[in-house]
């Protein structure tokens, strides 16, 4: 039986982390998530833990997911601990109890502190490991999932996550980590990377072949890269972006297709709903405003 439980708290694409108070005997001044001692499938003792720790109402809370306890050094002693995930609809927290201080993190920054978090711009300060309680990290894995950052072989990007893909799909040496690894993602507009989202780096590692030593290393990956990538680096290319994004009245712009392809011209709107760009050509002998779609151009100067 479990002798605790730590509680994760995600609200939108952000996870909750708590700073214990210097004055607590375990782990004081480190990270944490919610710290509770007791039986953890007790669901209305773990939500009255999280409420005196947090001050977030019981009715906000939605419990997720319960992983596979742990075992953590307390001191001279072994606990038990069972990680649960739980989904809040607020993020107001007054941190209480054991904790002096909260934060809402992207779970890229779980391991490390966020650049909000340090002093000066460096990579090399941004990438401070975080202090924190004994596996905090793994434990948020066991019931939730990081974002993983593959180099590839430029051109190969969608080769590689086919093949990814195939090897989860596959009934042979790989069956075992297919419950850890939960997608696999290309964003068409970047060069040389994917992104794969699991629990754990090493299982990664082990999909690819370069860990674990039972399955061919695969062609076209360079390695994974250390850490994990916070969730807003994928978003940016997930997100749709309008072909009108960065077009104004006034931008100079070279007409990409059509007869007038390679001309240059000056817009005079912009349509956003339509996705439209109405021009005038500079070579024209008497100006014509050409309505086209947004993509068919490129702009080449922009307003000042």
């Amino acid at each position: 039986m479990s002798d605790g439980f730590i509680v994760f708290i995600r609200h939108a694409e952000n996870v909750l982390l708590l700073k214990r108070s210097d004055e607590v005997s375990d782990f004081g001044n480190l990270w944490d998530g919610i710290y509770g001692v007791g039986d953890p499938n007790d669901l209305d003792h773990v939500l009255t833990r999280v409420v005196d720790a947090t001050a977030i109402p019981a009715e906000s809370l939605t419990f997720v997911r319960m992983g596979e306890p742990r075992g953590i050094e307390f001191g001279n002693r072994l606990n038990d601990v069972t990680p649960i995930l739980m989904v809040s609809n607020s993020n107001v927290v007054e941190p209480k109890s054991l904790y002096n201080e909260a934060i809402w993190v992207d779970p890229g920054f779980v391991n490390v502190l966020s650049p909000e978090e340090v002093d000066g711009e460096s990579d090399i300060e941004v990438m401070q490991e975080r202090p924190s309680v004994s596996q905090l990290g793994e434990m948020y894995g066991d019931v939730a999932a990081f974002l993983f950052m593959l180099k590839t072989t430029i051109g190969q990007e969608q080769k590689v996550a086919n093949e990814i893909r195939a090897r989860l799909s596959g009934t042979g040496s790989l069956q075992d980590i297919q419950d850890e690894v939960f997608s696999v993602i290309h964003p068409r507009m970047m060069r040389g990377y994917i992104f794969i989202e699991a629990t754990a780096k090493h299982y990664v590692e082990k999909l690819i072949g370069r860990a674990g030593g039972v399955t061919t290393p695969m062609r076209g990956v360079a390695k994974v890269l250390p850490g994990e990538a916070p969730f807003h680096v994928v978003s940016n290319y997930l997100e749709p972006k309008s072909a009108t994004a960065g077009i104004e009245v006034g931008s100079v712009v070279e007409i990409r297709v059509g007869h007038f392809k390679g001309n240059r011209a000056r817009v005079t709107a912009v349509a956003e709903g339509k996705e439209e760009v109405t021009v005038e050509l500079f070579e024209a002998a008497v100006p014509i405003p050409i309505t086209m779609r947004a993509d068919n151009v490129r702009v080449t100067e922009r307003v000042i």
